[in-house]
């Protein structure tokens, strides 16, 4: 009958184990608290009736009964879908920019850096200078506009161009970094493929068409994921060019809406309800994205 001896630890190889161990806790720790904690807390917030300073007593589906009713939730969040207008425009501008910018000509160097500056830019820096432009008095905007003989609108004063004009805004925001990506895109692109369609006939719109857009796939479904997401959370421009939600409410985001209801009206239960809600909306779109992505995958063999 045989037994079998215990294998024996170097007192090296245990120290090492347990700095394995204290590593690999690390990001285990920091996503249970800073993560999974304040994910279920959030949600049994959105259950309760609590203002931030004293204990969340509980109240059912009360935030949720009176989310359906309220007609400011249901106007920030259609403004906050309008909004989401600027995602396609941003994207057809940036693919134009970049297969502008992807040419050997002198100066691209120059103009790429011009488009990315706004990107690295402070975007609360960028809502004031912006907000300073819009203005129906002196703004460069509307100066612009009077050279061709145009009476501009007060932009960020009026229910109907508000949310054009941060949307405009948005747009030449982000261009730079969609331009920078679809512009690395477009040079990872293998020129045999160009060669071989000439070959075939095809003219310069059906190679865009055929080639060069189906290898940009990638590009385009991450930018719209994330795109998607980011304008779901769009708050510092409406914050800072339309403090009180603009004319008639007409320019307040949901964000916007909850950290008022939040933070100025203490009605914590109800913004995390709020919150909630958005973050499912969120999850069932992105979800919806990866799908579709599914169908219209494109690879070299």
């Amino acid at each position: 009958m045989s037994t079998t001896t215990p294998v024996r630890r170097s007192r090296l190889h245990r120290r090492e184990h347990r700095a394995a161990l204290a590593l690999v806790a690390i990001p285990i720790v920091g996503f249970l608290v800073f993560t999974a904690y304040p994910l279920v807390f959030s949600v049994y917030a959105s259950f309760t009736k609590w203002n931030g300073l004293s204990e969340p007593v509980f109240n059912g589906i009360a935030n949720f009964v009176e989310m359906a009713n309220d007609r400011y939730f249901w106007q920030a969040m259609g403004n906050t879908v309008f909004y989401m207008i600027g995602i396609p425009i941003g994207l057809v501008l940036s693919l134009l920019l970049a297969l502008a910018l992807n040419r050997r000509m002198r100066g691209t160097t120059f103009f790429r850096t011009v488009y990315y500056v706004p990107v690295i830019s402070s975007l609360a820096a960028v809502a004031i200078l912006w907000q300073w432009a819009y203005n129906g008095d002196f703004g460069l905007v509307n100066q612009v506009l009077a050279l061709f003989g145009i009476d501009g609108p007060n932009w960020l004063q009026n229910a109907d161009t508000v949310k054009p004009a941060i949307i405009i805004m948005a747009v030449w925001k982000g261009l730079g970094y969609s331009m920078l990506l679809y512009l690395a895109a477009l040079q990872s692109v293998p020129r045999h493929l160009y060669e071989a369609a000439a070959l075939d006939g095809a003219g310069a719109f059906q190679q865009f068409r055929h080639i060069t857009v189906p290898m940009l796939n990638p590009v385009t479904f991450f930018l719209v994921v994330t795109s998607i997401i980011g304008g779901a959370q769009i708050f510092i421009e409406i914050n800072i060019m339309t403090p009180t939600g603009g004319p008639e409410f007409s320019s307040a985001s949901i964000v916007w809406y909850i950290w008022q209801k939040a933070f100025n009206y203490l009605q914590m239960g109800y913004a995390t309800a709020m919150s909630v809600v958005l973050g499912l909306l969120v999850f069932v779109v992105t979800a919806i994205q990866f799908r579709l992505n599914r169908r219209f995958q494109f690879s070299i063999d």
